[in-house]
């Protein structure tokens, strides 16, 4: 009887097993696939809780479309800080873009007595902004603008605001860098330009960073 050797018989099950694998990974792609895929129905519809909770939720209309980012607000500190690195003063016009329950623009107001407007896209932050305005007294002062901060007319502005998302920034730098003034300050919380344009100044406020930038002469 003849023996076949345990190399032969090696040689002669490998077309077998990868015959075998090669259907194996058939049977499973379609089932890959079909989980790959989202389940676009389960996806959260745009609505007006976006961010905080808020007392003029119900009821309130969504916002025009999803809000690039979800509101989170601005720390009291942090500010001050703002405020303070792009030298404020009675002379100023402050653009707060994506300006949340309006506290930037409100503070900017009391404090020093100029006129400021806030832009967001959700019409439950406008409505908080605006309360706070109230609150505050400075409803001459200060204007909340329903829409979104990529279509805002900002022409006006000597000093910007922001407290978006990196990305954001970088998105925004052409219109900033075209439509403001020479000299006008931009001020963001957190997130910097990338490389795509350096700070003048930073600062750290309590864990958080603060960044300056000043629109060169063209």
């Amino acid at each position: 009887m003849k023996v076949i050797k345990p190399l032969a018989c090696l040689v002669l099950l490998v077309p077998l097993l990868s015959a075998c694998a090669d259907e194996a990974v058939e049977a499973r792609m379609p089932a890959m696939e079909a989980t790959a895929q989202p389940d676009m129905g389960n996806l959260p519809p745009v609505t007006a809780v976006t961010g905080p909770e808020s007392r003029f939720e119900e009821g309130a209309p969504p916002p025009a479309r999803t809000p690039d980012v979800i509101y989170v607000p601005t720390p009291e500190p942090v500010v001050d800080a703002m405020l303070e690195m792009a030298q404020v003063g009675p002379d100023d016009v402050l653009y707060d873009l994506g300006s949340g329950d309006g506290r930037i623009p409100v503070t900017a107001a009391e404090r020093f007595g100029i006129r400021a407007v806030g832009i967001d896209i959700n019409p439950v932050r406008i409505m908080e902004a605006n309360a706070n305005a109230e609150e505050a007294g400075v409803t001459d002062k200060v204007t909340f603008i329903e829409g979104d901060l990529f279509d805002a007319h900002i022409s006006d502005a000597t000093v910007v605001t922001l407290y978006l998302l990196q990305s954001l920034n970088v998105k925004l730098r052409p219109k900033l860098l075209s439509e403001l003034r020479p000299g006008t300050r931009i001020v963001s919380h957190s997130f910097d330009m990338a490389n795509e344009w350096e700070p003048e100044l930073t600062r750290e406020v309590n864990g958080s960073m603060v960044y300056l930038w000043t629109v060169p002469e063209r």
